[in-house]
């Protein structure tokens, strides 16, 4: 689906972690739609370099771009010079920017606050230089245990990451009426779909238990999981909430979910329901108990009124869409 009319055509779109889960499908879905637009993707790609807790630093991946054609620069957000490089040799209209270290585990608060915080003030000031419009990710772990449904302004972080996306939210209040761009931020809840599974152990359990199925394996819950309610939103709403926001005459925070909460039990039912089996559920204790969300709901109404954003998928029409593509990257990359 087109999510906005306007013609994009001669226009320069830059996507900072371009190789990414959201980055990607931003990516395909220019192509795919505005296809006179030009396109230049910014990642700094997976090496083997890891954080304290063994996960990779970057999960950008190659296999996420195959089919592309736009530009590619293999670049880090902290390196000035490749800033510089960019401001010097493109001219953008938009910039959606989903680099960031984005795992919650990450215990490097001064590699989590220097990417996710000040290389965005770097990026604001070379939105602002290009007069391009901003949309940025922003998250939905800035609410840390706040009650739901998770209302903009009520943020408690529980994490150094949902800290550092807190503060790139109040970074723009620096910028908003000053400037003659709009600058939104979006707060991802729980994104699944195509293009995810280079996240490794990061990836939605979505795609987690799917692969625990199609192997033949029991699938593995905490206890209570029928009581452990996400809001989980599918990513083609992801991409329709980003290019809606592009085009947006205010700038703002706004959520990013269906504003309904669905329990992990109720996802390996229906995976089981799509993928044809009947495994018996194993419950384990749950060791996050005291450090876990136990409910995420977003407040949409002001992305609904706001941004013309309107989500598509219940949780199972999301799945439903999703399963093949589980499927495929099971027999092309799990097995083999």
């Amino acid at each position: 689906m087109k999510y906005i009319e306007n013609d994009l055509k001669n226009k320069t779109i830059l996507i900072t972690g371009g190789a990414g889960f959201i980055g990607s499908n931003l990516a395909f879905y220019f192509q795919e739609k505005h296809s006179d637009a030009k396109v230049v993707i910014l990642d700094s790609f997976r090496s083997n370099e890891t954080l304290s807790n063994g996960n990779l630093k970057s999960f950008g991946h190659f296999k996420n771009l195959l089919g592309f054609r736009g530009e590619v620069i293999s670049g880090d957000i902290n390196d000035k010079e490749m800033l510089r490089y960019l401001d010097e040799n493109f001219d953008f209209d938009y910039i959606f920017h989903e680099a960031a270290i984005s795992d919650t585990t990450a215990l490097e608060q001064d590699l989590m606050i220097k990417t996710n915080l000040n290389a965005f003030k770097d990026l604001l000031d070379l939105a602002v230089k290009h007069n391009a419009n901003m949309v940025y990710a922003s998250s939905g772990a800035t609410y840390g245990d706040a009650a739901s449904p998770q209302k903009v302004g009520c943020e408690a972080p529980q994490n150094v990451y949902g800290f550092s996306k807190l503060m790139m939210d109040h970074l723009i209040n620096d910028y908003i009426g000053k400037v003659d761009i709009n600058i939104i931020g979006l707060r991802y809840f729980n994104v699944y779909g195509q293009r995810e599974y280079f996240k490794n152990s990061t990836a939605s359990m979505v795609i987690q238990f799917g692969h625990q199925l199609l192997s033949g394996k029991n699938p593995k819950l905490f206890e209570d999981s029928d009581k452990i309610l996400r809001d989980f939103v599918y990513i083609e709403d992801v991409i329709q909430a980003n290019v809606k926001a592009m085009t947006s005459k205010v700038s703002g925070v706004f959520n990013v979910g269906t504003g309904k909460a669905r329990s992990f039990q109720d996802m390996v039912d229906i995976l089981q329901d799509e993928i044809g089996t009947s495994y018996k559920c194993e419950y384990i204790p749950n060791p996050f108990i005291g450090r876990y969300q136990f409910f995420t709901q977003a407040d949409i109404d002001q992305t609904k009124e706001v941004l013309g954003y309107e989500p598509r998928y219940e949780f199972e029409d999301g799945i439903k869409e999703y399963v093949g593509e589980i499927k495929r990257v099971y027999e092309t990359e799990v097995k083999k």
